[in-house]
């Protein structure tokens, strides 16, 4: 009996108690390089912000996080005695592998990459790309966030907008503004014309140049068309818009000016034939 006791004593000793040593250095070794490893990128972005855009200073911060994460974990298991060469071999077949069956992701990773690159929108900027619109919440590695105008969170892959027409309409710092107003045709031309660039005079937001444009466009089939083109700041476009159509109503019936509506005429013909 005492030699089994031996023996497995002798077996603790000689492989439990090391192995549990290693364990525990090695899970030490994680979890510590793993709270270094967060220190310094959150560091490396804070410093970034300073002299970059926000965007390339996370998107900068996340993939040195995850390229630290994997050498402190190749640590940690050569700390168990793996053969890390042969360990980093395997990987990187079974890394190929992965690659090909998560070919999109990839994709979304490349696209991800141009957009931070290349900027063709920010953060905050209002944009239209892979068939929705909103304004541009975060650009993560894979996805970027839009929030609608309605609040909604829209994650869309970064593939899907490098692969897509994207409009921005943040980037200009002036925008034109393009409203349709019609009018009866016994309507006065030149008072209808009148009244449109008083209220445009009115309105501080209105920029001098380019100078408004105030035109006949259409003589459509109920009313006589008039295309108004002023422009503003980007940031006053919408507030100018519906105030402006807002001031037109209310100063066409000042003014007796009468907006038709959509009507159609109908002749009767009347037949003489008898049955």
């Amino acid at each position: 009996m005492d030699t089994y006791i031996q023996a497995a004593e002798q077996f603790w000793a000689d492989n439990i108690v090391p192995y549990s040593w290693n364990l525990l250095a090695a899970l030490a070794i994680f979890l510590v390089g793993k709270w270094v490893v967060g220190r310094l990128c959150h560091l490396l972005e804070h410093k970034m912000q300073a002299r970059v855009d926000g965007t390339i200073a996370r998107f900068a911060s996340r993939l040195a996080y995850v390229a630290l994460l994997i050498f402190v974990s190749i640590a940690a298991l050569e700390q168990l005695g793996l053969q890390t060469t042969s360990l980093v071999a395997i990987f990187g077949a079974a890394g190929l592998a992965v690659g090909l069956a998560l070919k999109d992701s990839l994709g979304n990773f490349a696209a991800g990459v141009m957009l931070i690159l290349f900027r063709p929108f920010r953060e905050q900027d209002y944009v239209e790309a892979a068939g929705t619109s909103g304004t541009v919440h975060e650009i993560r590695i894979f996805a970027t966030r839009l929030i609608t105008p309605d609040n909604k969170l829209i994650t869309v892959p970064n593939g899907a907008i490098m692969a897509d027409n994207i409009t921005n309409y943040s980037a200009m710092p002036t925008r034109r503004v393009d409203m349709v107003v019609g009018v009866d045709y016994g309507s006065d031309l030149q008072q209808v014309r009148g009244v449109l660039q008083e209220l445009l005079d009115q309105d501080e937001r209105v920029l001098a140049e380019p100078a408004p444009v105030i035109v006949v466009g259409e003589l459509g089939d109920s009313a006589i068309n008039f295309l108004v083109r002023p422009w503003t700041r980007t940031e006053d476009y919408w507030p100018f818009k519906w105030d402006y159509t807002e001031r037109v109503k209310q100063r066409f019936d000042e003014e007796g000016i009468t907006i038709p509506f959509p009507q159609m005429d109908v002749h009767l013909e009347q037949s003489n034939a008898h049955p």
